[in-house]
């Protein structure tokens, strides 16, 4: 697949077929995000790669009230929580960066893991708290996002066509509308 066509025809998934992901495609995936840029290189992710099925459904049912959108993530064979170490980056403009390397880092993932045929559904509707202390995550280290992996249903979910109908996922903003050039016009 052309990259671009991978950029346009990714989408958020919500339902996965119960297989695992073949070591060899998650190694790609991982090897997407240790390459990614980072402010002065710091590299400050950390991936918490989960393929325990019972775990997965710990955190189904324990990442918080606001988390209660993720009861989905029982059916992905694999959950990737994306952490990162604020100390190990930097800020410029009063703008931390750890949460841009890592939003870089995980994107990457995701995209590599879109070429593969692996879904992935961006999630930031979680109880770090709740979550840090279901997977003994480390008080310094953040909880930036996370996201299940897995072979997409043939079918999707009702609940993914209400999710992705609520949020309008194949909306794009036409490009007069968030690109200017030579001076801000927007």
């Amino acid at each position: 697949m052309e990259f671009l066509d991978v950029i346009k025809s990714r989408r958020s998934v919500r339902s996965y077929r119960d297989e695992q992901i073949k070591p060899e495609e998650l190694e790609l995936i991982i090897e997407a995000g240790r390459n990614a840029p980072s402010y002065q290189n710091r590299q400050c992710w950390r991936f918490l790669v989960i393929d325990d099925k019972e775990l997965i459904e710990k955190v189904a049912f324990n990442s918080g009230l606001v988390g209660t959108v993720n009861l989905f993530i029982k059916t992905a064979p694999t959950l990737i929580i994306a952490c990162a170490d604020p100390s190990k980056s930097g800020g410029i403009n009063k703008q931390d960066y750890y949460l841009v390397d890592t939003a870089i880092a995980f994107q990457q993932m995701m995209l590599t893991a879109w070429s593969l045929g692996i879904g992935s559904c961006w999630m930031a509707a979680f109880d770090e708290k709740k979550l840090k202390k279901l997977l003994q995550i480390p008080e310094k280290i953040r909880v930036v996002a996370m996201s299940p992996f897995g072979y997409p249903k043939e079918q999707e979910s009702v609940y993914g066509k209400i999710v992705k109908a609520f949020a309008g996922s194949k909306r794009r903003k036409k490009r007069e509308e968030i690109v200017c050039f030579n001076e801000w016009g927007l």
